[in-house]
């Protein structure tokens, strides 16, 4: 078994990879142990090293050529999901579009869509590879609405020649070359050019057969049949569509021994082959049936479904998210802090860290109001609300309590947890202190400064809120501009005037 395939290097961890050779091989009992080896953890568990979308949608493919359609429902649901929620306009985005579509051919309309917008992000991601997969991809689904749906459209032909045409252009090697030159030349029998046919499917077939490409050695076969039935050669017809389809069927691809069986029927039939006849209608029968039919249409159906379904959960998510924070400085707002900071404290002293909470008040805010207007004065608070943004921890909770005043639950202080409430207190002094406010406010006779007061836990929300508020009217009764630590040995008025 040859890998000579450059999709998959790079793009797939190398145990799905070593899935998919495998099971282009016709090597099926050990395509489906290294399968199960290769999902044993969990079928939708990535590695960060990869990206998420592609690999899921790849191992839908992989289960659904093997049988386990629950399971390529599932994982392609995933793919769906997160490519919904993350949009991307790069070749990652658009190979895992394009295989959605192939993986929905059956459903025509969606497949279509899929894969064409997948040929466009790939041409503006500029990434020939990618692109030649995806045009390959929606060549072939192009060309089956005349091969296996029955659609008369010689447009389908030659869109999907020249799909197959540029996706040659851009490979020079593989197995992505072998089935696009197989497949145009399949194409180009339709369209009565069977010499250039001819040529071209030996090419892909002397190819598929060096590098062991079961898959290609199908398509290759299954065109030859077909060139050799229009030549009138009705018995080398019958011996290639004979080889191909067995080639398809070791290979698992559904639609591939749908197409192949029903025209190894016609072939008999001519030939006056009447048990061939019968037996390849048989195989046709059960590679398609209505089942396979009806799980395709499912499939497109299930998949739209839960797509709208976690659409509406995430908008969801974004409106409850909306009333937990403030709309005018994009911090969290008192019900933010209701809401997340007992588990934060709690978390941060399970952990042995010493949760500090501190209550900062705008000083002369009022002046700001009054002098520059209110338009200026919640520009102020932006203002401020970013400098705690810059001076805090992504994993710290910043709050607008109310009015000018903000609330900072900083978890996680490791080390001397005693000192860090009152080192990050007094850098937000100083940040504000020494911010330039002339840029934002102009000339003001009293610029902006904080007064901040600051308690530690481990203690409960309301607990930690009351010993800073102390401490902030020591603060703001202390001239202001300034940091207070609240000392739990010392009783002193609880309201801030």
């Amino acid at each position: 078994m040859e890998q000579d395939d450059p999709m998959l290097v790079g793009r797939i961890p190398e145990p799905d990879r070593h899935v998919r050779l495998l099971l282009d091989s016709g090597r099926i009992e050990e395509c489906e142990a290294a399968f199960d080896d290769s999902i044993a953890s969990a079928p939708n568990l990535v590695d960060n090293a990869w990206n998420r979308p592609v690999v899921i949608v790849h191992r839908a493919l992989l289960a659904w050529r093997l049988g386990r359609v629950s399971l390529a429902l599932e994982l392609a649901a995933d793919a769906w999901t997160e490519l919904d929620a993350e949009w991307r306009n790069d070749a990652s985005t658009a190979h895992a579009l394009s295989m959605l579509g192939y993986l929905l051919e059956g459903h025509s309309t969606p497949a279509l869509e899929l894969l064409s917008r997948a040929v466009r992000i790939a041409r503006e991601a500029d990434d020939p590879e990618t692109l030649a997969h995806c045009l390959l991809r929606e060549g072939t689904t192009l060309v089956a609405r005349v091969l296996v749906h029955g659609v008369a459209s010689e447009r389908y032909l030659a869109d999907g020649l020249e799909k197959f045409n540029e996706a040659i252009g851009l490979s020079s090697y593989g197995a992505l070359r072998r089935w696009a030159m197989a497949s145009s030349a399949r194409t180009l029998v339709e369209l009565g050019s069977l010499r250039t046919a001819h040529e071209r499917v030996l090419e892909a077939l002397e190819d598929s057969r060096r590098t062991d490409d079961l898959f290609g050695e199908s398509l290759a076969y299954w065109t030859l049949a077909e060139v050799h039935r229009r030549w009138g050669d009705l018995d080398a017809a019958r011996t290639a569509a004979s080889r191909a389809l067995h080639g398809a069927e070791l290979s698992q691809d559904t639609l591939l021994i749908t197409r192949i069986s029903t025209d190894l029927g016609s072939i008999c039939q001519q030939f006056g082959d009447h048990v061939g006849e019968a037996t390849a209608l048989r195989r046709a029968l059960r590679a398609s049936g209505s089942t396979v039919s009806v799980l395709r249409e499912g499939l497109a159906q299930a998949l739209e479904q839960r797509r709208i379904a976690v659409h509406a959960q995430r908008k969801a998510s974004a409106a409850e998210a909306a009333a937990l924070r403030d709309p005018l400085t994009g911090l969290a707002n008192r019900l933010g802090l209701e809401r997340y900071g007992p588990g934060l404290i709690e978390r941060s002293a399970s952990r042995g860290c010493i949760p500090w909470l501190l209550l900062l008040d705008v000083d002369w805010f009022k002046d700001v109001n009054d002098r520059a207007g209110h338009s200026m004065g919640d520009t102020a608070l932006r203002e401020v609300a970013g400098l705690l943004r810059s001076e805090c921890r992504g994993d710290d909770l910043l709050c607008r309590w109310a009015g000018d005043e903000f609330v900072i639950l900083l978890v996680d202080s490791t080390g001397d947890g005693r000192a860090a409430g009152p080192v990050v207190a007094e850098r937000i002094r100083a940040a504000v202190d020494g911010h330039d406010w002339s840029q934002v406010l102009g000339e003001l006779e009293r610029l902006p400064t904080v007064s901040i007061g600051a308690a530690a836990g481990p203690a409960r929300l309301e607990d930690l809120f009351t010993a800073a508020d102390v401490a902030l009217y020591r603060a703001k009764h202390g001239g202001r501009n300034r940091v207070e630590v609240n000392d739990s040995e010392r009783r002193e008025p609880q309201t801030v005037e």
